[in-house]
């Protein structure tokens, strides 16, 4: 057929170059045992070059289209517009045209359909970007069509998806695939996994009347059936008015459905367990979950296309066949975002125990603890405080019979963090001591690996982890956060019982001691106070579009004053970024324009002092409510007791609850110190020509870093797939409970006693307020206006500088303990976290009122503010 066609039996999963991603799967699929798909063949990706070739004004054209954002819609639709013109203008050269309608059958109708290099891939799949014709008759027709494929490869849908995506317009080809055009009496969807749920052992299939057009394209409501183990588990048979037939003349056009058979099922219960055995077949051959199209013709099934699921969470690897439920780590600390493999490695080799990874983040398994009955109750309780949503998710797993094993409880449960006693006494001293080892041993660190280089640099950095988890692990420090936690628990249950008293511990531990993130905010408007009485300086900073910009402030009026302020804080906090636990994430002193939205904010909203008066007027009220609180108890029946112990609650809250950051804040200074010495590595690995760019190490782990530096050697296929992955991982949202079976498990609040129309969350943070709400994704884009309400994805202590300037906080994601939730109330801000969908809900500059002592928000008007 030559190099312009190839048969389907010709084209495999390695010619997807040659055929496109569409063509490649059908070839693949032809190969799989009992499956039928269409005969047909592919006109390869060297016609496309040719016709583009001929028509030397494409260049210009798609260079164009490469300078364009996402965004710029009108640009995107005129320019696409153009190329579509082009290419269905340009004449089809007779030898090509002769190899294509040489390959037809006389007297067949033919489906004529799209397959970009760029489509059905693991990390993108493209579906719908291209077009499909359906019926096409005659040679003529089958010449147009294969026309119309090649210039929807630039349809302004498809622009936009390669855009957003990164996927360069020139490099992008087109294939076109020419099947025989089978007329079926149902068709429709299988997607071998559950695509709501994730769940790997249940397939889901979609069934309608005709052809598969009107449902894929949304015309029509579609039977569904839910399948597992062989045996239909739930079906939905739905009211199916329009069927998309096939014209004698070509073509196809929706038909009404007769009304008697509008609510019969389009195919048998036994006929979707047949196709279901198929998609298993096919799911094994690809070696993953698949989206598969077919159609059923005379009592069989023809399958037309498969591609691989990209939406599904990846599942942890496991050496053993049991069944698995895994927390999100993420979730825990704030940062849901893929971590690079080194930062990955490092996190390993820094906790006590390996944990799962999947999709670029890290889960805790938490199977053990959950089998039995002790550790079970202690993992429930302690969760139930921090996130009901995971609680919750947690209950909906366990009420599966057989699916966690239940042992007795001399088993191999694990201990809960949490549910034994604190025994520490309430000392100052202690929160004092534990800091001044942490601090002395982070500069320890920093002095002796500064002569270090080479394989010896590791074998400091390996030893220096074991000293790191030491301070991490010490069972004081560990008392010392369990018992600020334990108190503040204490202090609302019985505060609330004894007094009616809803969440009391948030006003009692405002401006607490040694709370090193909450410090680290008041301190940057300590440097909003240098900056503000220089205009001129004010002005530089606004216009900042590099890092160097510190080393440009000496000439300015005000600059060196500023600059050693700026200088001194990121002494002080430079170690700390967004996703802080991944040491791969750029830090504040490797990208200290990162401050400087966050220092203008200041400079604009606050005045001289405010960081000082802000501490001294929270410590005011707390020793206020704390008076007023053991008034009230004493005024009670047995009185004295009560009070007496509230007192040694309220002491011992305020005691440890600041020391629960600095851990924390000591590992991240540690990760930042191995940082500086990992990337003089870097640099001498990329000036020797190993690697071809500095960050190549963050995709290696730590062990494999050493191998590199020793051997002068690295895989750069390895490399290549790994950022590959990572891309992929960065499009996926993690759940928070996961199975082995693939199952996101969501967790709800289950709450009736809310407002009409608000949006329900964990109430973190007491207080209620109203104002304008400000949906941040990025710090980088922080400007705020007094009384503004941050709304974002989730925050961990990089964030924390933002929370002077603002009034309330609302995240998706959070904890009664984590990271934001602590500093709001150390800062007295009302504050809801695991608002599910918060960033799309409420809309950037509407008005909201947010119930940080209830646990909901409220959007008061659509206007925008």
């Amino acid at each position: 057929m030559g190099s312009y066609v190839l048969g389907l039996q010709e084209v495999d999963r390695t010619r997807l170059a040659v055929v496109g991603g569409k063509g490649a799967h059908l070839g693949e699929l032809s190969r799989v045992d009992g499956v039928r798909v269409p005969e047909g063949f592919c006109v390869t990706t060297d016609a496309y070059r040719r016709i583009v070739e001929d028509a030397p004004s494409i260049g210009a054209e798609l260079e164009g289209l490469s300078r364009l954002g996402p965004d710029d819609r009108e640009a995107i639709r005129d320019r696409s517009a153009e190329v579509r013109r082009i290419l269905e203008g340009v004449v089809i050269p007779d030898d090509l045209a002769a190899a294509i309608t040489d390959a037809l059958d006389e007297g067949h109708a033919y489906a004529v359909r799209s397959s970009a290099t760029a489509e059905d891939l693991p990390g993108a799949s493209f579906a719908g970007q291209q077009d499909t014709y359906l019926n096409v008759i005659g040679p003529a027709e089958v010449l147009r069509h294969v026309s119309r494929c090649w210039a929807s490869l630039f349809t302004e849908r498809a622009v936009a998806y390669r855009l957003r995506n990164g996927f360069d317009h020139r490099k992008v080809l087109m294939a076109v695939v020419v099947q025989r055009m089978v007329f079926p009496q149902a068709a429709g969807v299988l997607f071998t996994a559950d695509p709501v749920t994730s769940n790997r052992k249940v397939a889901s299939v979609e069934a309608a009347f005709g052809l598969g057009e009107a449902l894929v394209s949304g015309l029509v409501n579609a039977d569904s059936y839910r399948v597992r183990d062989g045996e239909v588990v739930a079906r939905t048979i739905a009211t199916k008015e329009l069927a998309t037939v096939a014209l004698p003349a070509g073509g196809t056009r929706e038909q009404a459905v007769e009304q008697a058979r509008q609510g019969r099922a389009a195919v048998t219960d036994a006929q979707v367990v047949r196709l279901v055995e198929l998609g298993r077949r096919v799911e094994a051959h690809f070696g993953g979950p698949q989206d598969i199209e077919w159609c059923l013709v005379d009592g069989d099934f023809q399958l037309v296309q498969s591609r691989p699921i990209t939406t599904l969470f990846p599942i942890p690897e496991t050496d053993d066949e049991d069944n698995h439920v895994y927390l999100s780590v993420g979730h825990q600390q704030m940062m849901t975002d893929p971590m690079k493999p080194l930062g990955i490695s490092l996190w390993q080799l820094t906790t006590p125990r390996p944990m799962a990874v999947a999709g670029g983040r890290l889960f805790v398994d938490a199977t053990p603890r959950l089998s039995t009955p002790t550790s079970r109750d202690g993992l429930l309780e302690v969760m139930g405080k921090s996130d009901p949503l995971m609680t919750d998710a947690l209950r909906t797993v366990l009420a599966r019979d057989g699916f966690v094993p239940t042992l007795p409880d001399d088993g191999p449960g694990e201990p809960t963090i949490g549910v034994e006693p604190a025994t520490i006494e309430t000392d100052p001293a202690v929160v004092a001591e534990l800091i001044e080892q942490g601090e002395a041993s982070v500069a320890a660190v920093e002095r002796d690996i500064r002569e270090k280089s080479g394989v010896e640099l590791f074998d400091f950095i390996l030893a220096d982890i074991r000293e790191l988890k030491r301070i991490l692990f010490d069972p004081r420090s560990h008392q010392a956060i369990i018992a600020g936690m334990q108190a503040a628990w204490w202090l609302n249950e019985h505060l609330l019982e004894w007094l009616g008293e809803k969440n009391a511990a948030d006003t009692l531990t405002l401006s607490v001691p040694h709370n090193v993130t909450s410090e680290m905010g008041l301190a940057l408007l300590d440097v909003a106070d240098v900056v503000r009485p220089h205009p001129e300086v004010v002005a530089f900073l606004r216009g900042v579009e590099d890092e160097g910009f510190l080393d440009r402030m000496a000439d300015l009026a005000g600059g060196p004053e500023a600059r050693d302020a700026i200088r001194a804080y990121l002494d002080r906090y430079g170690a700390r970024c967004v996703g802080e636990i991944d040491i791969t994430r750029p830090r504040w002193n490797e990208r200290p324009s990162t401050l400087l939205p966050m220092i203008l904010t200041n400079v604009k909203n606050f005045e001289p002092g405010a960081g000082e008066r802000r501490f001294e007027e929270g410590r005011r009220l707390a020793s206020e409510k704390e008076r007023e609180l053991l008034d009230r108890l004493r005024a009670l029946p047995d009185g004295e007791r009560k009070a007496e112990e509230t007192k040694r609650m309220i002491d011992r809250v305020r005691t440890f609850a600041g020391y629960r950051e600095y851990p924390k804040y000591g590992m991240v200074s540690r990760y930042s110190v191995y940082k500086r010495a990992l990337l003089r590595e870097a640099d001498g690995l990329v000036r020797a020509g190993v690697l071809g760019e500095r960050e190549d190490v963050f995709f290696l782990t730590l062990q494999e870093l050493q191998d590199v530096v020793r051997t002068g050697r690295v895989d750069g296929e390895v490399l290549r797939e790994r950022k590959e992955a990572f891309r992929s991982y960065e499009a996926l949202t993690p759940p928070r409970v996961l199975t082995s079976d693939g199952e996101a498990v969501a967790g709800t609040y289950g709450r009736d006693d809310l407002p009409e129309g608000a949006l329900v969350g964990l109430a973190v943070s007491a207080g209620t307020v109203e104002g304008r709400a400000r949906v941040l994704l990025d710090i980088a884009q922080a400007d705020l206006e007094p009384g503004d309400i941050l709304v974002t994805t989730h925050t961990d202590p990089s964030w924390s500088p933002l929370f002077v300037a603002i009034t309330a906080l609302v995240t998706e994601v959070g904890g009664m303990m984590t990271h934001g939730a602590v500093i709001a109330r150390e800062y007295g801000l009302p504050a809801v976290v695991g608002v599910e969908h918060a960033t799309r809900s409420i809309r950037d500059g509407q008005r909201i009122r947010v119930s940080g002592t209830d646990g909901f928000v409220e959007i008061l008007s659509e206007d925008i503010i």
